[in-house]
């Protein structure tokens, strides 16, 4: 499935409260020499494919006749916005700074048509608000077909779809652009049980100027840390 990948279309979008975007001081900024290599001279992502471990999430998703995507959805938009390398970006004015907050876009499959639609909810950090948000979204757009079912998304968005058709091993997006698109791309596959735990296949892309294999693997942590102690 595409991805939200709002790159041509940025707009600011009254959602609620103020998006914030907070400039980056170049010249003092820590990560310079690094995003001038990886951007201005050698413009380089990368993918990694990982399994997580989604039993305790299971769990809550059967306890509390919830659907599995949301969470699925909650915990990546939980762990990406502790961290400001994954929420760096460009603005509509070319401008490098940080969203104060991200909101997940993801993709829905309309098996009736196979096309699929991309839609963006609004990110709280409450388990249960959010999932209410999910819901309303799904009610609201998930019936119409296109690629926007919501319209007017947001600058502060990343990419979120699933193949939960497939397990795999490795997954990677090859984009034909300018490569100044920051923000990490998640791509669920499909869940396996392996021995006593349900597993699920996790690729994240990220672009090199903005976060190392450090940060990318301290994110993997972090993702396996929300899924056990979900609804704790």
């Amino acid at each position: 499935m595409e991805r939200c990948i709002n790159k041509n279309k940025i707009r600011h979008i009254d959602i609620k409260k103020e998006i914030m975007f907070k400039l980056i001081e170049k010249n003092t900024w820590k990560r310079k020499p690094y995003f001038d290599h990886y951007f201005g001279q050698i413009r380089c992502t990368y993918s990694i494919t990982v399994n997580i471990d989604i039993s305790v999430v299971m769990s809550f998703k059967n306890k509390n006749r919830t659907k599995l995507y949301p969470l699925l959805i909650y915990v990546l938009t939980k762990a990406v916005n502790n961290h400001e390398e994954f929420r760096t970006a460009i603005n509509d004015k070319g401008e490098l700074g940080v969203w104060d907050t991200l909101l997940p876009c993801y993709t829905v499959f309309h098996e009736e048509n196979e096309t699929f639609s991309n839609i963006w909810t609004v990110w709280n950090d409450d388990l249960m608000t959010f999932l209410s948000n999910y819901e309303r979204d799904m009610e609201m757009f998930g019936g119409n077909y296109g690629i926007d079912a919501k319209p007017d998304t947001p600058a502060n968005t990343f990419p979120v779809s699933s193949l939960p058709w497939t397990t795999f091993t490795g997954f990677n997006l090859n984009i034909f652009a300018d490569g100044s698109y920051l923000l990490p791309i998640f791509t669920y596959g499909k869940y396996f049980q392996q021995d006593d735990k349900y597993l699920i296949p996790l690729s994240i892309q990220v672009h090199h100027a903005v976060c190392d294999g450090f940060h990318v693997s301290r994110l993997i942590d972090e993702i396996q840390q929300i899924c056990n102690s979900l609804g704790a």
